[in-house]
């Protein structure tokens, strides 16, 4: 039987907490499903089929032959619904600090109500990239700012390429 799990998201972009997370997640599932949500009423920085691309070259770039074992979905339903489409019963949720913790368990809860059968895993970011927010990387790229150090060179040249726009 194939463990799957869904890690929801807007990724925009990935960062390297995004990616460490991901790493952990493969430790406990045989497929990943890499889930970006689409909210109407939020305007991303990179495009649906961007993101889907900066997803998969970083995973290639990271995990090699395990980047076959993650897959990269849109969905614009409730991440429950998602997770049961793609026959995930394990939704992965990144923490960075007591913050998140707080959030994400009210989301647990919600979710836990709704869809009893997908369990939520807490992973914790490594601390190295604990403090790695997309807002904040988003926000540094868009003043010219070095990004470096938040995600992977291949992101940050697509960051450049947005700036040059």
């Amino acid at each position: 039987m194939t463990r799957t799990a869904l890690y929801p998201g807007s990724f925009d972009p990935i960062t390297n907490g995004h990616i460490d997370i991901l790493g952990h997640a493969l430790g406990l599932a045989d497929r990943i499903v890499v889930a970006i949500g689409i909210h109407p009423g939020k305007k991303p920085m990179f495009t649906l089929d961007k993101r889907r691309a900066m997803i998969r070259m970083v995973a290639q770039e990271r995990f090699g032959e395990d980047a076959g074992r993650i897959e990269v979905v849109a969905f614009d339903n409730l991440v429950v619904d998602a997770a049961r489409e793609q026959g995930a019963t394990i939704l992965i949720r990144g923490l960075r600090d007591g913050t998140d913790l707080d959030y994400e368990m009210q989301m647990a809860g919600t979710n836990g109500a709704i869809a009893p059968d997908v369990q939520t895993v807490f992973l914790p970011a490594s601390p190295d990239v604990r403090h790695i927010a997309a807002t904040l990387v988003r926000q540094i790229a868009a003043m010219g700012g070095d990004v470096s150090h938040f995600v992977s060179a291949s992101v940050a040249l697509e960051l450049g390429r947005k700036r040059a726009m």
